[in-house]
């Protein structure tokens, strides 16, 4: 008797715990809806005023008169009114739903379907799915303006070097052989609040600049720690000079933008837009390597060298890129010498299409 007892009174304790748990989650889901009512009328006021600054821009660059000017405005102030009636309403319906059944509701869903917070199969009880395979969120909450935004970027076109003094047509470097191939990743941040005609864009990118020499040479290091091109002894199938670098762009973007609102989102969309970007990079070289084919005694050879060549650590340099959407014109220009003292400086210059993608 004593022990049927203990467990009914064991019984009794879990069954108010779990009743005053419950009566907590619904009282504290209930406190929630009563704060998101707040939150709707300053969401939706915020947009409104996104709306009008955007008409008064559009007024004042002549897009439309000051009539038409009003009654969008009207429009849009009669459209974020019924929508927050309508929001209100809506959380104002749930409130009652939760306070008449105590936090004790019924809520059919579908078969397999994928909320918010996962996999559920069957009826909610009390809030709570009857099955539930996943209690992490599946998606991040929406951002209303989102300022920044990201890109894989790639470069490929033609690459060479111009010697102090003298003309990109003097270069000791084939020019139709001699290429460069880049790619990486950069964010791009409005800079002003209100407008996305100025963008910051930064990120990083590895750089690959190939360097094919003319009439039969190749690099070659000194003894006095310098490197130049000398004539190699055989006839040369191939021979290219690459150095690897990484750096980290930064750019000033201009161009115009399309605004897109909705209830939930502003955005600025560049799609089919002309934009421009002006900047430079600053990084280091990450290695330097020269392939070497030629045939001797009728053997094919093929030779391949990984040393500094006596190039720059540092990398840094001007860029600038202009085009529609994500192909862009590009061209590149190191300010540092690519061999450090040389009797004659040379600077690396490319030039090719990017692609953001």
């Amino acid at each position: 008797m004593k022990t049927i007892t203990m467990y009914l009174i064991l019984l009794l304790t879990l069954f108010i715990v779990q009743n005053s748990v419950a009566q907590e989650d619904y009282q504290k889901r209930i406190e929630n809806l009563k704060e998101q009512k707040a939150k709707i009328t300053r969401q939706e006021k915020e947009a409104l005023k996104y709306e009008v600054e955007n008409i008064n821009e559009r007024l004042q660059n002549g897009s439309i008169t000051a009539d038409e000017a009003n009654l969008q405005k009207q429009a849009a102030a009669e459209k974020r009114a019924l929508n927050i009636d309508n929001r209100i309403t809506i959380i104002e319906n749930q409130i009652n739903l939760l306070e008449r059944n105590e936090g004790k509701t019924l809520v059919l869903i579908e078969f397999d379907t994928i909320s918010d917070k996962g996999l559920r199969l069957g009826v909610d009880i009390n809030g709570k799915p009857a099955v539930f395979f996943k209690s992490k969120n599946w998606k991040s909450e929406i951002r209303y303006d989102r300022r920044t935004y990201s890109d894989f970027v790639m470069a490929v076109g033609l690459n060479n070097a111009i010697l102090e003094g003298q003309s990109l047509t003097d270069s000791p470097y084939k020019i139709g052989g001699s290429r460069f191939f880049e790619m990486g990743w950069q964010w791009r941040t409005r800079v002003f609040k209100k407008t996305n005609f100025l963008r910051f864009n930064y990120g990083f990118s590895f750089q690959f600049n190939g360097l094919k020499p003319k009439n039969n040479q190749y690099l070659v290091s000194l003894d006095n720690g310098q490197s130049e091109l000398q004539e190699f002894d055989y006839e040369l199938n191939k021979s290219k000079f690459r150095m690897d670098n990484l750096v980290f762009p930064i750019h000033f973007e201009f161009g115009p933008s399309k605004l897109k609102t909705t209830e939930k989102t502003i955005r600025y969309s560049l799609r089919n837009q002309f934009r421009i970007g002006l900047g430079g990079y600053g990084g280091f070289n990450l290695g330097t390597r020269q392939k070497l084919k030629y045939s001797l005694d009728g053997d094919k050879v093929k030779d391949k060298f990984k040393r500094s060549y006596n190039t720059n650590d540092l990398i840094y340099g001007l860029s600038a890129y202009a085009g529609v959407d994500g192909v862009l014109l590009y061209v590149k220009y190191d300010l540092n010498p690519i061999f450090k003292d040389a009797a004659v400086d040379q600077h690396n210059i490319s030039l090719g299409l990017r692609f953001d993608l």
